[in-house]
């Protein structure tokens, strides 16, 4: 059974109310048909992305979008995303319980936060909300699950805080090897001790392992050769031959990296897979008085078992990250980790130099410029790695108005969900072809009906292989 469209057949649309055409086919491919229409309408000239979240009455393309900055953030930034014609609103005063009504009463299309928390609450309540911008790398601190289940776009400003990232690593190697915090807080309390802080292993020669080979850990890496320091890296993608063409060891195995390291730096993402990765058996497997890094996330490794090696290893840590760490304006630290003899720490600082801060926030601005012209968003790290999507509908079509739309309706009257598709436009503009991931097979007099328009030039279909 076919049904009618709801457009005569050269394509051109008649007025049909929102709500009509809600009832019709229901909310979702109803907001489908709607985005269609406007961003296929010569009429609309706006560069700011269209609210897909609420296409109803009065809802029409923005010509600025409103942007709430919940962090301190370089001016730069700020002026940047001023001189794009954005309404730009600070408050670093936000906490993760005062956020969400922050974020609804600015009316936010885009909000943009350093190490604030954004809970799930802040999507539930959001009116226009579409992007969330981590103006650095990790973004362990945005609910992310949340913002997918909105269709809220995520995004980060990796790599560009690296060298500072491998630069407080440092710091914290040495401070390792050399105790210079002990010796600093010996001579400020009027103690000289050189007897004992002669006593220092040095770090040429020695062997330096690096767990994730990101770009903060390939900066560490370049600046351990500096050292005389021997490389060797556990990351999950790395490779024999990667590891070859930057002059350092290859390990496949993570325990056999920390059996044959002298120090150990850490440098991977907080995500689930991650979680205690430096576990009790990593700490076992470590030679006796190595040192351990973390300037990554805390999560990633299981302190209780490095407290322990720390006691029967004689292990020396230098941590940037903890398990616990308060959150917002919290000025109290509480963690017992650091009261454990030769662990020296700094204060989630890796990131917070000049240098750091001013390349994020020129990234961050790169990222709303392209978002606001194009309506794409660079570094999004919430889009699905695959889909239940198992075949490829493909409609070459006159590119003009309602054709998009006829499709979508013809599909959602049969209850075929639209997984991801693309319109690709060809020189000239008269011409373009949508590429349409379906979760099912329409039938043949489906087919036959999208093709039934005077628009649709052809119709084919073909099957996905499943993704994972």
């Amino acid at each position: 059974m076919t049904s009618k469209p709801w457009w005569p057949a050269s394509g051109e649309p008649r007025h049909i109310p929102w709500e009509s055409l809600e009832a019709t086919v229901g909310k979702r491919f109803a907001t489908a048909i709607h985005y269609a229409i406007m961003t296929t309408t010569p009429a609309r000239t706006s560069s700011a992305p269209f609210n897909k979240r609420n296409p109803g009455a009065g809802s029409t393309p923005a010509t600025s979008l409103k942007i709430l900055i919940a962090d301190k953030f370089e001016q730069s930034g700020v002026d940047g995303l001023n001189n794009l014609g954005c309404e730009v609103k600070v408050n670093a005063d936000l906490s993760p319980e005062t956020l969400p009504a922050a974020v609804a009463e600015s009316d936010a299309d885009v909000l943009i936060v350093r190490s604030t928390k954004v809970p799930a609450a802040v999507f539930d309540k959001a009116k226009k909300l579409s992007l969330v911008l981590r103006a650095g790398a990790g973004f362990d601190n945005i609910d992310v699950t949340a913002a997918s289940a909105k269709g809220i776009f995520v995004a980060n400003c990796p790599g560009k805080n690296s060298i500072a990232v491998a630069e407080l690593t440092w710091a914290l190697i040495l401070s390792c090897d050399r105790r210079v915090p002990d010796q600093t807080i010996d001579l400020r309390s009027g103690k000289w001790n050189k007897k004992e802080y002669s006593k220092a292993a040095g770090l040429y020669g020695r062997t330096l392992g690096i767990v994730g080979l990101g770009q903060i850990g390939q900066e560490v890496s370049t600046r351990a050769k500096a050292f005389g320091m021997k490389v060797v890296a556990w990351s999950r993608n790395l490779t024999e031959e990667r590891a070859d063409a930057l002059d350092i060891g290859y390990c496949s195995n993570i325990v056999n990296l920390a059996k044959m390291s002298d120090v150990i730096s850490v440098h991977v993402a907080s995500t689930a897979e991650t979680k205690h990765l430096i576990n009790e058996q990593f700490c076992h497997a470590m030679k006796p008085g190595a040192y351990i890094i973390n300037t990554s996330r805390g999560s990633v490794i299981d302190q209780a078992a490095l407290v322990n090696a720390i006691a029967t290893k004689h292990i020396r840590c230098g941590l940037d990250v903890f398990g616990t760490e308060p959150a917002g304006n919290d000025t109290s630290f509480t963690d017992p980790i650091v009261k454990q003899p030769n662990v020296y720490g700094t204060h989630h600082v890796g990131a917070s130099t000049d240098q750091a801060q001013q390349a994020i926030a020129r990234e961050a601005v790169r990222i709303v410029a392209e978002y606001v012209k194009t309506g794409r968003v660079l570094n999004c790290v919430n889009r699905a790695a695959a889909t239940p999507a198992t075949c490829l509908l493909t409609v070459r079509h006159i590119n003009r108005p309602g054709v998009l739309a006829h499709v979508f309706y013809t599909l959602g009257q049969v209850g075929i969900n639209v997984e991801e598709m693309e319109n690709i436009i060809y020189e000239g503009a008269q011409a373009a072809c949508a590429r349409i991931q379906l979760d099912q097979i329409p039938r043949q007099e489906h087919v036959t009906a999208i093709g039934a328009n005077d628009s649709v030039l052809s119709v084919t279909l073909q099957t996905i292989p499943p993704r994972h």
